[in-house]
């Protein structure tokens, strides 16, 4: 294509990316190997994008590398009445339509109902939301709340979520309000934002009082500091997104969140950063002056019909950017980056979620934890920087409730983007996890005085 700086080979081992000079070589000493057709109608599965999260209960002792294992070779197992739930939960799950578990509630839901502590991992949109709601308000249904529990004074939760964003915070509320509403349990969520009395406002609840807190952790930190919030009645925690959770950027919140918890807290294992096969993905080197036109093209060749879209820029200046033209071209989109309001971003991917418009422009803001099953196409308009963004960019496709695996197409202009992508060519070909992920939740955290 004129203005290319390279082409794309595809294998069966996975995408190569190559510069141009090398292709013919390449060809000629790579099996299987054959330069991919314009328009990258072509390509095969390549990989997409793993999730770590941790549940931590009361003691110590996680399932962590069992768990895994034991997912990655189980296919069938017991049915939620089979587990044991309580017949509220079932009814609960009724109400959402839900009749069989996936492979990892098959595995994790009975293991967690022991009362263990767990890592684990599985792809994203696999079902790891059920997966530790369901066992933690099954165990708290089956110990109600005794009369002492039940006095005046701080919010005091028996479970509690910590998750890295308002908007996954919401949407994980909505799933709980209607698991908890046939069994009479209370959900609140705090999540921050405005005067000190709004935390207050967003914890109250009719005795006694919330049974699950979901929140951020600033929000929650702020909480606790303020004593609105007392966690030494708490049996389950869960953190959510442990991986985003565990980075330096909320390591101390999160350290400081579980000091007044009554747990025991293991340390998770090694990186579990893995790509699974199963979504397309495309990388097409190509100059910035290009992208646009090839991402207007791109659009033409996806009709609505075909499924959602996002489109991914590093920064809110390049996605109102980028909105104005399409604008321009008489493209209907929504957009969503971090200096909107809270509210207004929730309405944003409520309305994109419900299908009213099938084209989201958007940060990084929206590539953690968020339901996005209606999407079929991811586009990388402006590569990531890093290669755990890349991971949680893929993991909107390919979810379970997706009707197909779905494409990612990524935009490489820079040398420093073709060093990730090759990076993400060798693991997806090798099968392991991706170099340089492991989280800052290994080391020591610096000393801050």
């Amino acid at each position: 294509r004129p203005g290319a700086l390279g082409r794309l080979c595809e294998s069966r081992s996975g995408p190569c990316l190559l510069p141009r000079g090398q292709l013919p070589a390449a060809i000629r000493n790579r099996t299987g190997c054959r330069p991919l057709l314009p328009r990258y109608r072509r390509a095969r599965p390549a990989a997409a994008a793993l999730t770590v999260f941790a549940w931590l209960c009361r003691c110590s002792a996680g399932l962590g590398n069992q768990v895994k294992r034991m997912l990655q070779r189980h296919q069938t197992g017991p049915s939620f009445e089979e587990m044991g739930l309580q017949p509220a939960l079932l009814a609960g799950l009724g109400d959402l339509s839900i009749s069989r578990p996936t492979a990892v509630q098959r595995i994790t839901i009975p293991a967690l109902r022991r009362g263990k502590s767990a890592l684990c991992a599985a792809e994203t949109g696999s079902g790891k939301t059920l997966a530790y709601l369901l066992p933690l308000l099954d165990g708290l249904l089956s110990r109600p709340a005794t009369p002492e529990v039940e006095v005046a004074g701080p919010t005091a939760p028996r479970g509690l979520v910590v998750l890295p964003s308002r908007e996954l915070a919401l949407q994980v509320g909505a799933v709980a309000a209607a698991l908890c509403r046939p069994a009479g349990l209370h959900v609140r969520g705090v999540t921050g934002g405005g005067a000190a009395g709004g935390l207050r406002r967003q914890m109250r609840a009719p005795p006694p009082g919330p049974a699950v807190l979901l929140g951020t952790p600033g929000a929650l930190q702020e909480a606790l500091r303020r004593r609105f919030l007392a966690l030494e009645r708490l049996r389950w925690m869960v953190l959510d997104e442990a991986d985003t959770l565990m980075d330096d950027s909320f390591v101390g919140t999160l350290e400081e969140i579980l000091a007044h918890a009554p747990l025991a807290v293991g340390a998770p294992g090694p990186s579990l950063h893995r790509l699974p096969p199963h979504v397309q993905q495309k990388f097409v080197r190509i100059k910035s002056r290009d992208k646009l036109p090839e991402l207007l093209q791109l659009l033409k060749d996806h009709p609505a019909s075909s499924g959602a879209i996002m489109i991914f820029c590093k920064s809110a200046s390049t996605v109102n950017w980028l909105g104005y033209i399409l604008d321009d071209h008489k493209i209907k989109h929504l957009r969503l980056q971090g200096q909107m309001l809270a509210a207004a971003r929730a309405n944003i991917f409520a309305s994109f979620q419900k299908g009213d418009v099938s084209v989201l422009v958007c940060t990084d803001l929206a590539s953690r934890g968020l339901d996005t099953s209606s999407v079929q196409l991811v586009v990388n308009y402006d590569f990531p920087d890093t290669l755990q963004d890349y991971l949680h960019r893929v993991g909107r496709v390919g979810r379970v409730g997706s009707k197909t695996p779905g494409v990612v197409v990524s935009f490489v202009t820079h040398r420093w983007d073709v060093d990730l992508v090759r990076k993400i060519e060798t693991a997806a070909r090798k099968r392991t996890g991706l170099p340089g992920m492991d989280s800052s939740i290994n080391k020591s955290s610096p000393n801050k005085g």
